[in-house]
């Protein structure tokens, strides 16, 4: 079953990956674990994978004014995974394009 949902890049995760270039991060499913990511990004890129973390994300409400009225609505949790990777390994999410 598929865990990783996609690749995290952003500005700040970026800056960490410049700073630490052997961590990256997923979005990953709720109810992943940090054995089966482990699991799954070794297979998928073909790397070792010292250390997992994960943080949870809740979801927000939100609201907005437009010429029709107030819309809400809200915004979607998610599960972040922070991989850090053995010390010379990385991994390129550009390579296929």
């Amino acid at each position: 079953m598929a865990f990783i949902i996609k690749p995290l890049v952003t500005e700040k995760m970026t800056k960490t990956t410049d700073k630490w270039p052997n961590r990256f991060g997923f979005i990953v499913k709720p109810e992943a674990n940090k054995l089966q990511i482990k699991k799954e990004v070794e297979e998928t890129y073909n790397v070792t994978v010292e250390q997992v973390n994960t943080a949870k994300y809740s979801g927000k409400r939100s609201q907005r004014y437009t010429k029709a009225g107030l819309i809400r609505g809200h915004k979607a949790a998610f599960k972040k995974a922070i991989v850090t990777l053995k010390e010379g390994e990385t991994i390129d999410f550009y390579s296929n394009i």
